[in-house]
Parts: C-alpha cells; structure tokens; sequence
C-alpha cells in the first residue's frame, strides 16, 4: 500500500475485531495518533518515511513489528504504555536508515541490551519521562551514530558511563540524565568520557551527596563554560546528611565547600605530561591515562628498573591506586628513567600502554632556591654606608692651616663662572656653603651633610621651584679630602 496526499485508509486493531481505526496518509507522512490503538498496525504503506502513533495504549512492541517499512526514518510511539519491547522490534525495518526514535512518556523500567541493536544509524533517542531504573551496560552499545540521547526525568540511580568511548560513540554530544535520582557519581568514568560528551552532559536536579569531589567536577565544567552548567546554575543541587539535612543549590552556597582542597582535587583531572621532573625527596603522582574504562580493566606499572607495581604498591617507595594512578612516595635520584603504565580490559581483550618520563633533580626548576636574605643585606649596606660617612665627617685624616677667608666676587662675570661649575658639581656637602644669595635661602651652620634643593621662592602667596643659572655658591664634592673651616 502506497501513501497519497489527503489519502485515507482503515486497519483493524486486532484480528477479528470489529472496531477500526482511522490513520492519516499525506505524501511519505502517516500518522496514527490518539486512535486508542493497543497494538502496532500490521498493515501500514511501506512507502512511509515518518510514522507517529503517539497518544495511544500501546504496551508493548512484538518482533517484527515494524517489518516491511524500509524507509522509515523517523518513529514517534511517545505517550504510551510501553512496558516492553521485544527482541525484534525493529528488524525488517528501515535499520540503519532510521534517525529520529521518540519513546518518551512511556512505563519502561529497563533498557535491555536488545532493544536497539538494529539501530545503527540511529542519531536522536527519546527516552525521558519514562520509569527506568537501570540501563544495561550495552543498551547503548550499537548506537555509533548516536548524536543526543535524552533520559531525563526517570528513577535512575546510577549509569554506565563506562559504556560511552570515543570509538563506540563517536558523534555523541549530548547526554540528558538530568532529574533522576543520581547518588553518587563515578568521576573516573565520567572524566574518561570524550570531551564532547562531557560539555553536553547534563546532571543537574539529582540527589547528589555533596562532596568536594563532585563539587570540583562541576567547577571545573563552569570555568570551561560548558551550557550545562551555565544554562542551568540554579538547578544543580546537592543533599547534605547528618545534623542538618537539606538540599543545597551549591553554586550559589558554596561555603558548605569552604574547606575543599579544589587544587589538590583538579590535580588527578589534568593530562599526565610525557615527561615530567620532581626534586629529590618530593612526592610525584603518575596517571595512567588510557581510553579504557569500566570494572574489568586492571592496570599495571613498570619502573626503570623493571620493577612490577600493582595496588597497593610496595616496598614504601610506590604506592598504587585502583584508579591506576602511581604515587612516588619520596623520590631518589635513583627513580628517574621511563615508567610504563599497562592497562588490561579482560572482557574486551583489548589492553593499551603509555609513558612518562620522570626526572629527579635537587633542586626543581619551579621550585625557589634558598638565598640570601635581600631585606638584610639591603640594611648592612644602608649602615655600612653611613658608618663611612660618619667616618670621613668626623675622622679626619689630618690637620690642615685654616683657609683664607673666602672672598666676595668682584664682578658678576665671575660670579656666572662659579654657578655653571656649581650646576656640574654633585648636591651633597660636608658643610654649607659661606655666602648665600636670594630671597628664601638659609644656612644653617650647625649641620654637616646638606641635600641641596632648588631654590624655592615665594611668589603670590605660592612656591616656586628655580634653579638661578648664576648662582654663586660652590658646591663640593663629598670625596674631597679637605675640610671646609669655618671662618
């Protein structure tokens, strides 16, 4: 039967039955919704590319339900009362042609890992609003075209994230488990997930314990600005226990996480560099960084000097962690070299293997050398300085006769002379000059040292910096050897 616009056509709901439903044909489009059908039609146009038959009771999906619709890519059985879908369901169908699968607002419980195994080409799956409870560790597994899976707004407790790879699921952006009931969250497993993953993966509104560790995840996400976090900030909650039970919306109260090393907690969250260095008794952790996940893979380190570390470690020099992770308790020049990290998937047969360079110096390149203490020295040499200045001040080094009496210049040709040498001499004195000129200038006689200013004259009730081009006055040099007297 071939679909024609305005066409159509009438099916019996079960054999034998007398009543009927009415489905809408128009071009590749059929749509069956609100017929209160309990059960698939057995007879629909093959020519169909979209089917809805949403709004109905039906509570199950039979094998082969679906055969003969080679081209179909897109099924709506939302609002339902679908409780099981068979092995089956969709074979004989459109297979990997069908893109779009709306299942939500239904009663399934569990996803079996049969339900979608002839979806290959599946790329948008609708499961929110439903009842599940447990997702199988391969529901997911033979969706390599999936991009968005939504399952929101069910009574999951916990998910396998360790399912989701970058070569199982290659084009997979965003994952919905928002609104469950999430207690704890596998951060091994969900920091493994490809980053594409983990921008779109949204858990806000579940019944997470407030811990720092899952409280720096969703820092680490906000700093990177990843929509699920900043789309819905209000929304991502967490239960305290003990004394005071309550829920905490804990970006917006997060002194309940005052005390949280997030430093230490984003360390095991960056990638381990190829090649690393750490000074002589430090302590160095090593991550073994590796695509596989899950319970069954088992990691395995080797030193430099073929030495086999597995949890917990040994000897006290190697601890080991179920995480793979390799912790150099207190390192010795002897510990550098190459470490090999192993790490073994037994279900999958598969096993990969990674190094890092690890260098033991004395002295770490960021770490600050012991030095002399600068505020110190800077003080000795302040009061060395004016210990030599006292010196030469009042230890002379000999008795000289007195100095004529400095005569007046005569002429004011001489008196230029004198002030372009003083402007080339240096402001620091052992005595005050004998004469002075101008308006607002002093000598006090009762001084030794004298850090010579320009002049300042009063002019309007205001100060006025100026330095006289014929200034008289002879400035001498403090490395002089000989002694200003006084007359």
């Amino acid at each position: 039967m071939l679909c024609t616009a305005g066409f159509t056509f009438f099916f019996f709901l079960s054999q034998g039955s007398s009543q009927a439903g009415r489905c809408l044909c128009a071009s590749d489009i059929l749509s069956c919704t609100a017929l209160g059908l309990e059960q698939v039609p057995r007879e629909m146009p093959v020519s169909a590319v979209t089917l809805d038959l949403s709004h109905n009771q039906i509570d199950q999906l039979k094998g082969g339900a679906f055969e003969g619709l080679s081209r179909l890519e897109t099924l709506r059985l939302a609002h339902n009362q679908l409780t099981t879908i068979h092995e089956g369901a969709f074979q004989n169908t459109s297979g990997a042609l069908l893109r779009h699968l709306d299942l939500s607002s239904n009663q399934l419980r569990v996803l079996e890992q049969h339900y979608f195994q002839e979806l290959s080409g599946l790329e948008e799956l609708l499961l929110f609003n439903n009842r599940i409870v447990q997702v199988e560790s391969r529901a997911l597994a033979g969706l390599g075209s999936l991009r968005k899976a939504y399952l929101s707004h069910n009574r999951l407790t916990h998910f396998p994230f360790f399912s989701i790879q970058e070569h199982s699921h290659p084009h997979l952006i965003m994952l919905d488990l928002s609104s469950n009931r999430l207690l704890k969250l596998p951060l091994e497993d969900i920091l493994n997930l490809p980053i594409p993953v983990q921008r779109g993966l949204y858990l806000h509104n579940n019944s997470l314990e407030c811990e720092c560790s899952m409280y720096g995840l969703f820092r680490r996400w906000e700093q990177r600005g990843y929509d699920s976090v900043k789309h819905f900030r209000q929304e991502h909650t967490c239960r305290v226990y003990g004394i005071q039970k309550g829920t905490v919306r804990f970006f917006q109260h997060d002194r309940y996480f005052e005390k949280c090393n997030l430093t230490a907690m984003n360390q095991p969250l960056r990638e381990q560099e190829s090649s690393v260095s750490v000074s002589v008794g430090k302590a160095l952790l090593l991550h073994c960084v590796t695509t596989l996940t899950g319970r069954s893979v088992t990691f395995l380190w080797v030193s430099p000097n073929q030495e086999y570390v597995a949890p917990p470690g040994n000897n006290g020099s190697f601890k080991m962690f179920t995480n793979g992770s390799l912790e150099i308790v207190a390192a010795r020049e002897e510990d550098s070299g190459v470490y090999w990290c192993m790490a073994l998937d037994q279900e999958q047969k598969r096993n990969e293997t990674r190094e890092v360079n690890v260098t033991v110096v004395l002295h770490h390149e960021s770490e600050p050398h012991e030095s002399f203490n600068t505020g110190f020295t800077t003080l000795l040499g302040c009061v060395v300085s004016l210990v030599l200045v006292l010196m030469y001040l009042y230890l002379t080094p000999c008795r000289c006769p007195p100095c004529p009496k400095a005569l007046t210049p005569a002429t004011p040709s001489v008196g230029n002379e004198a002030g372009v040498g003083s402007a080339q001499s240096s402001i620091l004195t052992p005595t005050p000059p004998a004469t002075t000129e101008g308006p607002g200038r002093k000598v006090s006689t009762n001084k030794h040292v004298v850090f010579l200013e320009p002049i300042r004259e009063q002019q309007n009730g205001r100060l006025r910096s100026q330095q006289r081009a014929g200034e008289t006055d002879s400035i001498m040099s403090v490395f002089s050897d000989t002694p200003i007297m006084l007359p």
